[in-house]
């Protein structure tokens, strides 16, 4: 690895103005402050054909399978979020993480973010970071949980270059301790994937 990390964010949400995507793009915006090069996965976009994990199927010549997995097989660090579906992650991420493996996650770093519209989401956490470790991701210490996400954000009208409201001006954090905590998880794991680049 160079000393440039590259660092990718994949949202396990298909909800339009998710709270989740928003969340995410904070903390891609600190790895990217922090010297990373960013790319952004989201489950949730309709021109993405990501078909449910069917262990008969090969991930090539399924659907843009082999090309999603190809951008995380090519990230020192993941930042991965879902939203709190019955007390755990969403179908969403489930079902693109059975396609992953090894080949995807060994020796990376990956930030934890779940966003719930009640006030638990300790269990969606310890989920993600079990199924992570299954597949030899070294899940970063720091991870962000936002409970009451309605409260916690509000919209924003924000236009791009083309006139469009982009996916990461949708909504604006008001919570500053929130958007201090997934700007530190960003960059806490664009350093990280450089340190365990550099050790191995």
């Amino acid at each position: 690895m160079t000393e440039t990390p590259r660092v990718i964010a994949v949202c396990g949400s298909r909800r339009e103005g998710s709270y989740t995507r928003s969340a995410l793009h904070y903390a891609l915006d600190a790895a990217a402050a922090a010297g990373a090069e960013t790319d952004f996965l989201d489950l949730g976009d309709p021109e993405l054909e990501l078909p449910l994990y069917h262990p008969d199927w090969d991930a090539e010549g399924t659907g843009d399978v082999a090309a999603a997995l190809e951008r995380v097989r090519r990230a020192d660090g993941v930042l991965l979020g879902s939203p709190v579906y019955h007390g755990s992650y969403s179908s969403t991420f489930r079902s693109f993480h059975d396609w992953c493996s090894f080949d995807e996650y060994e020796d990376t770093v990956v930030g934890l973010v779940a966003t719930a519209g009640g006030g638990s989401f300790g269990s969606t956490l310890d989920h993600m970071r079990i199924t992570i470790r299954g597949v030899h991701g070294w899940v970063h210490p720091k991870q962000v949980g936002i409970r009451n996400a309605y409260e916690k954000f509000a919209e924003r009208e924000a236009a791009t270059a083309d006139g469009e409201i982009g996916a990461a001006a949708a909504h604006e954090l008001t919570d500053g301790d929130i958007a201090d905590r997934l700007g530190e998880l960003g960059e806490g794991v664009a350093e990280s994937a450089v340190r365990l680049g550099s050790s191995e």
